[in-house]
Order: structure tokens, then C-alpha cells, then sequence
């Protein structure tokens, strides 16, 4: 966790020289993934819109949850089958933003995924820490910075689960083969 995360979580390390490197990769169009305290960071940054508050209950939750893909024609998800699992560990993780940010993510399909049960269908009970309208991942305008609370890289081999996992970054290298991402 980026120092300690005692403010708010990635508030500080918004601040980080590195950021402003990763600012510039994204806006020349770069690919830039940030996971669990990664996501927190970028929202913190400004690179994508929203904040991550204190999970429904304020609780910390550590379970492998199921993901619907909300958006399979986005660099990080089109390789996607319709849900994957991925592990989550986090007490900041409940995703808000305002009334016209959601609609604008909603409209432009800029969520990329949605916390759903084992059925694909995504229902409040599914919902780990009481994100608004079960997010669990979003793009920014460009399509080329994925913020996500869920590890999908905790399970990205069968030895850690079903390796749903690696199908992110499987649609990831295949943007970046096909010229979709710089």
C-alpha cells in the first residue's frame, strides 16, 4: 500500500514522481492498469474520474468474487469471456462518483466490469462493498487506463483458481498486437 495510505488511500502517492511519467505514458496513449491501491491512485491522480471509499459496513473483504464484463469491446476486456473471477482484499474499495460522472461512464461504456454472482447476473447481494451500481472496474475517455479493484492477477494461473484471471491481460497484449493500444 503506497505509504501507508494514511490519508486517503493513493492520496499521497498521487504525488509521487512516477506519476507524472504515467500521466504522460497515458495521455501518448500508453496502457496503464491499476489494481486494488493502483486504482485508488488513479482516481486520486485524476487519471480517472470517481474515488474509492470505505467498503459498505466498513468492513475489510478478502473473497474471490465473480466479474461481469460490462464493456467486451474495450482493450482490457475484449479476449473477456462474459464473467471472470478474481480475488479481492481491500477496505477502501467501494467505488462512487457523482450522479453526472456515472451517467456519462454508463453512457460513453466506459465500465468495464461489474460485480456480479456466479450466474452473471449482476444483483446488490453481489455487490462485496457497496459500490455504486456494482463497479468494479472503469476505463477513462481514451480507453487506455483501466482502474480495477479486483486481482485479476491473483488469479491468472489454474494453480491459483480457474486462471480467469489472465483473460485481462490477454485482451491487453492482444490490443497492443493489433496496434489498439500505443
Amino acid at each position: 500500500f503506497s505509504y501507508g495510505d494514511a490519508l486517503r488511500c493513493g492520496a499521497i502517492a498521487r504525488f509521487s514522481p512516477i506519476m507524472e511519467e504515467v500521466r504522460r505514458f497515458a495521455d501518448r496513449g500508453g496502457p496503464v492498469v491499476g489494481i486494488c491501491n493502483g486504482f485508488q491512485v488513479l482516481t486520486e491522480a485524476g487519471l480517472l474520474p470517481g474515488a474509492l471509499l470505505r467498503n459498505a459496513g466498513l468492513t475489510f473483504v478478502c473473497d474471490d468474487v465473480h466479474l461481469a464484463v460490462a464493456n467486451g469491446q474495450l482493450a482490457f476486456t475484449a479476449a473477456c469471456p462474459e464473467t471472470i473471477v478474481a480475488p479481492i482484499a481491500h477496505h477502501d474499495g467501494c467505488y462512487y462518483a457523482d450522479a453526472e460522472t456515472l451517467a456519462r461512464l454508463e453512457g460513453e461504456g466506459r465500465v468495464a466490469f461489474r460485480y456480479c454472482d456466479r450466474d452473471g447476473e449482476v444483483t446488490e447481494a453481489s455487490n462485496p462493498n457497496g459500490s455504486l451500481n456494482n463497479i468494479a472496474g472503469v476505463v477513462n475517455a481514451r480507453g487506455n487506463v483501466l482502474g480495477m479493484m479486483p486481482h485479476p492477477e491473483r488469479n491468472a494461473e489454474v494453480e491459483l483458481g480457474d486462471a480467469s484471471g489472465a483473460w485481462v491481460f490477454r485482451s491487453l497484449m492482444r490490443a497492443m498486437i493489433e496496434g489498439a493500444l500505443s
